[in-house]
């Protein structure tokens, strides 16, 4: 996560999310994925050594072991930036897309595993678990580059997205900052409607999901896709206890701080939801009685 210089208090608010909306027609129909096994999905949050160049090269390494062959798994070059953008593409039978993002760069200071291998690892296990099922939209799985000197990759894929591009893209799913606490949403800066399925699919795997809003900690990578008017949401593990116990960013950044079993719960959680999303996002919403 790129930490405020300005704003450096953490500010949350801890609340339940309850589902506001309902996507018509979309949560009477199965969506089939496979979630990969935990001991795979620890196995990847593991390789998180090196420096920056080395963690691309990992998390390219790790798409292609996950099944993303040379014809959809490239390398975007970033203007002002020493590393590029990593994308695995797993195309579907519409124009429609879903982007899954998370940043694999970090600080100097501690080994980055919660800031952010916790996502970018995540991303290819994401892929998995989609890839079993023919998908109408195409998913977009994005290792973004530089987000620790200023949202650099983020930026850079979002600007050079063509109208058409932003028109055809239903949703951008951030992670980012994962494994410290149970799944956490970052409400105020969601779309209504994603939040809403990702809770809709968190009380059918009977999952935790609370908001936790961190305007006061800094930014991320998907506040550059809601600048194009693109819906977007970021997931995350911060909360006050956490933010108190000072992790990020410090010498505190390590494997240790991982908690495994929430890991691995918003990894599951995560896997239906970006299945849901093929079927959802594209249908219109309409409010529903609390």
């Amino acid at each position: 996560m790129h930490k405020s210089t300005s704003r450096s208090r953490f500010c949350a608010t801890a609340a339940v999310v309850w589902l506001s909306y309902a996507w018509i027609g979309a949560t009477a129909e199965i969506f089939r994925y496979k979630p990969v096994a935990r001991e795979i999905v620890e196995a990847r949050l593991g390789r998180y050594t090196g420096n920056n160049k080395q963690r691309e090269a990992t998390l390219k390494q790790m798409f292609a072991e996950a099944g993303c062959d040379d014809q959809h798994l490239s390398e975007q070059p970033v203007k002002a930036s020493k590393q590029p953008n990593v994308i695995c593409l797993l195309p579907g039978s519409s124009d429609k897309v879903i982007m899954v993002g998370a940043h694999f760069d970090r600080v100097p200071w501690g080994d980055g595993v919660v800031d952010n291998w916790s996502g970018a690892s995540l991303l290819p296990s994401l892929y998995e678990s989609v890839k079993i099922e023919p998908r109408q939209h195409t998913f977009i799985f994005i290792g973004f580059t530089d987000e620790e000197q200023g949202l650099v990759g983020s930026r850079f894929y979002a600007r050079q997205m063509t109208k058409e591009q932003v028109a055809a893209t239903d949703a951008m799913v951030n992670l980012d900052t994962l494994g410290l606490a149970p799944t956490e949403i970052w409400a105020s800066h969601a779309d209504k409607r994603l939040t809403a399925a990702l809770v809709y699919i968190a009380k059918q795997l009977k999952l935790p999901v609370t908001r936790v809003d961190v305007e006061q900690v800094g930014s991320t990578d998907a506040e550059q896709f809601a600048a194009r008017k693109i819906p977007r949401i970021t997931i995350h593990s911060l909360t006050q206890a956490t933010w108190n116990a000072q992790i990020l960013h410090t010498s505190k950044d390590q494997f240790s701080a991982i908690r495994l079993d929430d890991y691995y719960q918003t990894y599951r959680l995560l896997a239906a939801y970006v299945a849901y999303l093929d079927q959802a996002a594209s249908v219109p919403a309409v409010p529903t009685k609390h």
